[in-house]
Parts: C-alpha cells; structure tokens; sequence
C-alpha cells in the first residue's frame, strides 16, 4: 500500500496516493503515529499526515523560532540598551 519516497527531504517517509489513503484512512493514520505519511495526488505530494505529538513539536520549533527571530530583530534596533534588571522588574519577574 505504501512506498518509500526517497525524493522528499526525509528519506524513508512513507507515501500513499489519495484514493487509497481515502480508502484505508484508519491504517493511514496509525502509519502516521510512526512517520509523517505523505499523501500524492497525481504522483506528487499534496499533504503530508503527521501524529498529533509531532505537529505539537512543529508548532514548539516554530514558537521558538519566532521568539529567536524577535530577540534578533530587537538586538539589532539602534538606540540605548535596557539593564536586563529593569526589563525583569517592568514584566514583573522579579
């Protein structure tokens, strides 16, 4: 039912075209709790079927990202720096 694509950035990642995903979603997504499933519409990929656990990691990586990109952003602004002991005190953390 499922191939091994070795096209994807993720080599080993199991694909499966949408009619038969459509048919077997119950075993697609139990396939989904160990891998990603990709799912091809004319032999090219459409979607991808992840477990709940790895999209709560996605969305932990891309909250961080923001974070790192803001601090970056905020780091490169001109002006006087703040002591890190005021920023603590105005958020409260102190």
């Amino acid at each position: 039912m499922y191939k091994t694509s070795a096209v994807l950035y993720h080599i080993g990642v199991k694909a499966i075209d949408v009619s038969t995903a459509r048919a077997s979603l119950a075993e697609v997504l139990d396939a989904s709790r160990e891998g990603d499933v990709v799912i091809e519409r004319y032999g090219k990929p459409a979607g991808v079927l992840i477990s709940p656990e790895r999209h709560k990691q996605f969305l932990a990586a891309l909250e961080e990202l923001d974070d790192v990109m803001a601090f970056d952003e905020a780091m490169a602004e001109e002006g006087p720096n703040i002591p890190w002991d005021e920023v603590k005190a105005e958020l409260g953390w102190t």
